[in-house]
């Protein structure tokens, strides 16, 4: 699959790259990254990333705005985008051609060429594999392609602590850091908090919900986040916070948006990603998302939580 993507690269002359809304470091890494080695490679060509700009990853990369008639004729490739609903920018529909490529269950295999590997720690780790098949056939990774590349893999693997990350994932990184970019700027800009978010940590640290079942909750409202000044991207960040909360197998962030709520589902050993379907959702087996429409449900989802968690043999 890897050398017929690349094929279809070839016989474009514009390409245009997308990935999920709400992005984190490895949607602008994967993204971003790939659309640098398309650049490197292939300078006569026309390659954009476009979406919406999350200005807490500016640090990684600035996106491209387009005029819709830029799609006409050309090829379409979507990263670590698991939905077709979750693709930030819905002219990905006007291209000529459609590529998926995504580490997530393959549940909409939407596109009309499909890369997944849900072996993979992250979308970025597939996009530099993709680069090393193709490197003898004219694929070129630059500094500032790497150094995306790196900041995508460490985020999606919470810096090599999750477990996702493998022998191949150390073996990737390896290489990408002799490339010539600072890592000590890099994690500065990724983890660097401002002192409002830092305190909404330890309110989250302080009124969660541990249940004797091994399942934590934490409701974060309007109210809340109006009271730290934060967006609800800043406490989605913090989900991971509780696990480091010993005797916690799965916990869940409800946080409130304008006409939602979001959960966010993380685990350490039950399979969440079943309840994140059940509820406008999906994703890892260990990191999912969802959407419920009302306070009224919260309790349904905590109790699908603690049923996964009560029945896992870990």
């Amino acid at each position: 699959m890897k050398a017929e993507i690349l094929e279809t690269i070839k016989s474009y002359d514009t390409i245009i790259l997308h990935r999920h809304v709400r992005p984190d470091p490895d949607a602008y890494g994967s993204q971003c990254g790939l659309a640098e080695i398309l650049r490197e490679s292939f300078p006569q060509k026309n390659i954009y990333a476009v979406g919406k700009e999350e200005e807490s990853l500016s640090f990684l990369a600035k996106l491209d705005s387009i005029p819709d008639d830029v799609y006409q004729g050309a090829l379409v490739i979507i990263c670590d985008t698991a939905n077709e609903e979750r693709i930030c920018d819905t002219r990905y529909k006007l291209g000529d051609k459609i590529i998926k490529i995504d580490h997530h269950p393959n549940e909409d295999p939407y596109g009309d060429l499909l890369w997944v590997d849900t072996d993979a720690s992250s979308c970025s780790e597939m996009i530099y594999e993709f680069y090393l098949a193709g490197r003898d056939k004219g694929l070129k990774l630059s500094d500032k392609g790497a150094r995306l590349l790196f900041g995508g893999i460490v985020g999606d693997t919470g810096r090599f602590l999750y477990p996702s990350t493998s022998d191949k994932t150390f073996l990737y990184v390896s290489e990408l850091i002799n490339y010539n970019f600072s890592r000590t700027e890099l994690y500065n800009s990724m983890y660097d908090a401002d002192e409002n978010v830092v305190r909404l940590q330890g309110y989250c640290l302080e009124q969660f919900e541990a249940l004797p079942e091994g399942v934590g909750k934490l409701i974060i409202t309007k109210e809340i986040l109006d009271k730290f000044k934060v967006k609800v991207s800043d406490a989605s960040q913090l989900v991971s916070i509780l696990g480091q909360v010993k005797g916690l197998k799965a916990w869940a962030f409800f946080i409130e948006e304008e006409d939602n709520i979001r959960v966010r589902l993380r685990s350490k050993g039950p399979v969440i990603n079943g309840v994140a379907r059940k509820y406008n959702g999906g994703g890892h087996p260990l990191a999912s998302g969802a959407s419920i429409y009302s306070w009224d449900e919260v309790d349904s989802v905590i109790r699908d939580l603690i049923e996964v968690s009560v029945n896992y043999k870990g």
